[in-house]
Parts: structure tokens; C-alpha cells; sequence
């Protein structure tokens, strides 16, 4: 059963293993691709609660002339170092608080803790991996992140965005421009002065290998956005960009930052400080990425929570940008190890009555408001899409999002259509239970949907990688990593055809591979430059 692997801890492979290929790997694809996630959840005789508190395994499949290597080490981060070190866990994840020994003196923890307004966070960068400049970093949704060798997997260094820019978290979803600059978003609470959340960016150069400089030196702040609510700002895990603007979406789910700030001392864990707030709005920005400034039309909709932006594009006046959307905040309380390892009738049985499924729904922004049209007016004038934004009395624009489809998660583009008009994502199916069993392709004008499915077959977030010189937007390949349930079949590197979602080919590895959450392909002429 999927229990089997659920919470196991990982192995690693530190040395290259040469798969299996059976079928044919497209000999033009040529290059790595990198996966993070959980891989260590129990140290000596303590456990974490949570699946997302793992100490990060990352793996690497490298792709060369048609046969794949396969690659995996645990982050040395310092959390993992002391962790190890002390043979149990020391340092506390999300939803896994270590209590202080009482003998220390907890009440000037205290006093600092409160001071700064937020605990200092563990360095476990389990999420993803992200570029600055031609940097790669292990990340996570703290101020921390460690600096990879994408070919060997090591850390180089550990870097906190505090010493080049005011933030105390950032996400692990930046977003890359056609030229290479990377934007990312962040929360600066009160220890920087007024709290914001921050959008800045990371040019394509700042690289400086020679002298051993970290490309964050170059970082720029493109704007501040004040929160509307001073002590419980949004929690938010990706963003949305266009050719000219940043979307960001303050949700209802929000963090409280006292209860952040003294969650030891209650003994609490700081996913508890989590709360969705069902009777509120949901307020959505919009950034000029050149002058900084936010279009001044206020924007909403009604509640929601979203991990997952999807893509965002201009149109004839328009910003549409898409997002996978829940009705409340239950998925993280799906992830608790605890749930993950009952039994498949008796997680369904406990948890579908509670279940929201994921919704992929597409909002549409006007960019020229007349701040006279008539109360109730639609002001989107596009075709193809059902998705309204209505003039209230105000003057502020309610939108009616359309949905595009129920049950995909993670999802992926081409990237190089990203911030522009698409077709196509990719994405793992949802179905009443937190295990992907199945990956698809959803096709936005047709509303048509295909996937790939294995018995006892759990594939990870499916990426896209386009054919070289590639016109079609789905000419390319689509890579999982799958793990099998059953003991005689080897976990493998599934290659599929992502316009028919066929099979082109798997490379079986004889190691053992975990369960992962997002990764980054980095093409070879990329490796050349690292």
C-alpha cells in the first residue's frame, strides 16, 4: 500500500547510477533535471507530524546522448547538521515544534523572539529549486536558502535574503523573464519597520563566480505592498506575472503573527498560526514590473485559498491569469503523517466530507476602468472566456472567475509561453486523497483533458521540456519520476510525448527514490555556464 513509502525515511545515491532505458530518449535532450523534496522524517527515535517538514533529499536525473544517470543526496543544510549531530530533532519545522529545555533561560528567548516578531526559521529547503543569476538554491518559504552544485548536489553556502534585502520569508516560485532576470516575492514583518509584502528581482548577471560573490548582492526591490490587515498578513505561495505586470493575491489565509511570535511559549507549532478567514474577501494586485506602482482599481473576489498560479497573460486590454483555487485551507491538514498513513478506505472516510477539490479558474482583469460605467456593468469584453469582472457602487471591480477544470494540482507549462497567451498545462490528478496516482494535460480552448496512469504507480509534478526550435506549444516532452508500490517493478524516469501523452521511453533506476514536490530542468549550455 502507498502507506508503505508514505513518512519512510529516504536513501540516498551519491555517486551517479546509470538507468535502464527501454523505449528511446530523444537524443536533443540534453541536460538535468533537479527535484526537491522531503526525505528524512525520522532522526533516532523522534518523527516529524507533517510530510512537509522533511528533512529536503534532492535528486537529480541528468539526460545525456539518450541515457539518463540518476543522482541523490540529503541537503546538508545547518538544521540537517544538527539533527544528525544530536542523533534526534533539535530545530522545528512547520508542524513540528521542538519545546526549549526548561532548565534554559526561555524568558530572554522570549524577549528576542518577540522583538524580532518572528522565530528564527530552520534552513530546510525542501520546496524547490531557484536561479538567481546562474546560481542554484535549494528553497524553502523562509529567509534562508542554500546555494547547490547542480552537478554534484553539494552546498556550496548558506545564504539569508535578510543581509541583501528586509524580508522574512519568500517563496519558492520565483518566475524567470524572457532576458533571464528572476522575480520573486517576499513578507517583511515589523523588525524592518512597516510591514510589506516585497516583489523584487534578481538580474540575469549577478553572478560573479571569480570572486565567490552571491548574485543576491544585485537584488532590486521592485515594489512594497502594505498589508491590509497589520497582524495577519497573507500567506502566499506563488505569484503571477505578464509581459508588464505582477499579479499577487492577499487570500484569506492568513498568519498571525503574535501567535507566530510566541507559538514555543503556547505550546503550539506554527502551522497552527494559520487561520482561514471564510468571510472575508480576497484582494488581488496589480503591479507595473517597470514603475513599481499598483494599479490604483481595487480588485476581488470572494474567499479562497491558492498555492498554485498556473500562468498569466495580456489581452486586448485585459490581464487574464489563471490559478489552481481551493474553498478553504483543509489540504495542509491532509499532509499530516498521521492522516497520510491510514489506510485508502479509511483516509477517504475520514476526509471527503472535508475535501476541496482543487479548481483551475481563470480571472480576468480590465486595465481601463471608467469609473462612471453603471453599477452591475461586466467590464471584461473578451470571447473566449465566461470569467466577468462587475462594477460595484464603489467603484471597485468584483470578479466572477470561469472555471477551466477540477482535479489537477502542481501544474505546468511551457515555459517559454509563460506571461504569455497559452493552451496547454500539465498537472497531478487529485482525487480525494493527497497521493497522485496520475498526471494530465488539460487543453484550456478544446476544455479536452488526456493522462497517463500505472498501476501502483505514483508519478511526481510532470515537466515540461520543449523541443529544440520548437513552433508548437506542445511539442516537447513531458518527465516524471515515478515510484512503484510493487517491490519487482524499479522506480523509473517516465518520458512521455506531450502533445498524445504516450510513451516514449523510461529509464528504470536501481536505487531507492522519494516522493518529491517541484524541481527546475536546467538545459545542458546552462551546466556549461555553472
Amino acid at each position: 500500500m502507498f502507506q508503505s513509502i508514505i513518512g519512510k525515511n529516504g536513501t540516498e545515491s551519491p555517486e551517479p547510477v546509470k538507468a535502464e532505458v527501454t523505449g528511446c530518449v530523444p537524443e536533443w535532450l540534453q541536460g538535468t533535471l533537479l527535484r526537491n523534496g522531503p526525505g528524512l522524517f525520522k532522526v533516532g527515535d523522534t518523527e516529524y507530524n507533517h510530510w512537509f517538514d522533511g528533512m529536503a533529499l534532492i535528486h537529480s536525473f541528468t539526460f545525456k546522448d539518450g541515457d539518463v544517470y540518476y543522482r541523490s543526496k540529503f541537503l546538508r543544510s545547518d538544521t540537517f547538521k544538527k539533527n544528525t549531530q544530536a542523533n534526534k530533532i533539535v530545530v522545528s519545522e512547520f508542524g513540528t515544534m521542538i519545546y526549549p529545555d526548561p532548565c534554559k533561560n526561555i524568558f530572554s528567548k522570549a524577549f528576542s523572539y518577540l522583538l524580532a516578531a518572528i522565530p528564527d526559521f530552520t534552513d530546510n529547503n525542501l520546496i524547490n529549486i531557484i536561479r538567481y543569476g546562474e546560481d542554484y538554491y535549494a528553497s524553502s518559504e523562509v529567509n534562508y536558502i542554500n546555494q547547490i552544485d547542480p552537478m554534484t548536489l553539494d552546498v556550496i553556502g548558506k545564504m539569508n535574503y535578510r543581509n541583501h534585502i528586509a524580508l522574512n520569508m519568500a517563496t519558492s516560485h520565483p518566475h524567470y523573464d524572457d532576458e533571464g532576470n528572476t522575480y520573486n516575492m517576499g513578507t517583511a514583518l515589523m523588525r524592518f519597520g512597516m510591514p510589506n509584502y516585497v516583489i523584487f528581482k534578481v538580474p540575469v548577471n549577478a553572478s560573479d563566480k571569480e570572486h565567490k560573490k552571491p548574485a543576491l548582492r544585485k537584488v532590486k526591490q521592485v515594489c512594497n505592498i502594505p498589508f491590509r490587515s497589520t497582524l495577519f498578513p497573507s500567506y502566499f505561495h506563488s505569484f503571477g506575472m505578464t509581459e508588464n505586470y505582477i499579479i499577487f493575491v492577499e487570500q484569506p489565509l492568513k498568519l498571525d503573527i503574535v501567535r507566530l511570535a510566541t507559538a514555543i511559549f503556547r505550546s503550539v507549532n506554527w502551522a497552527s498560526c494559520l487561520r482561514y478567514d471564510k468571510e472575508d474577501i480576497t484582494l488581488i494586485h496589480l503591479v507595473d514590473k517597470t514603475t513599481g506602482k499598483a494599479v490604483s482599481t481595487k480588485f476581488y473576489t470572494d474567499a479562497l485559498v491558492v498555492f498554485h498560479h498556473i500562468n498569466a497573460f495580456e489581452d486586448d486590454g485585459h490581464v487574464v491569469f489563471d490559478m489552481v483555487t481551493y474553498k478553504d485551507s483543509n489540504l495542509y491538514e491532509m499532509f499530516y503523517l498521521a492522516n497520510l498513513r491510514k489506510e485508502t478506505h479509511e483516509f477517504i472516510e475520514s476526509n471527503n466530507v472535508n475535501f476541496s477539490p482543487p479548481v483551475c479558474q481563470r480571472f480576468v482583469l480590465p486595465l481601463t476602468v471608467d469609473k462612471d460605467t453603471p453599477k452591475g456593468t461586466n467590464l471584461v469584453r473578451l470571447k473566449d472566456t465566461t470569467a466577468k469582472t462587475v462594477m460595484q457602487g464603489d467603484g471597485s471591480l468584483y470578479c466572477l472567475p470561469e472555471t477551466i477544470f477540477e482535479g489537477l494540482e502542481l501544474p505546468g507549462i511551457n515555459y517559454k509561453f509563460n506571461g504569455k497567451k497559452y493552451r496547454y498545462f500539465y498537472g497531478s490528478r487529485v482525487e480525494w486523497t493527497p497521493h497522485p496516482n496520475k498526471i494530465g494535460k488539460g487543453d484550456i480552448v478544446t476544455r479536452k483533458y488526456i493522462e497517463w496512469t500505472e498501476e501502483d504507480c505514483y508519478p511526481s509534478e510532470p515537466v515540461f521540456v520543449a523541443t529544440p526550435g520548437a513552433v508548437e506549444e506542445d511539442d516537447g516532452v513531458i518527465l516524471s519520476s515515478v515510484v512503484s508500490l510493487n517491490p519487482k517493478k524499479s522506480p523509473f524516469m517516465l518520458v512521455l510525448n506531450a502533445k498524445t501523452f504516450e510513451e516514449i521511453a523510461r529509464a528504470s533506476i536501481d536505487a531507492s527514490i522519494h516522493m518529491d514536490l517541484h524541481g527546475h530542468f536546467i538545459p545542458t549550455q546552462e551546466h556549461q555556464l555553472t
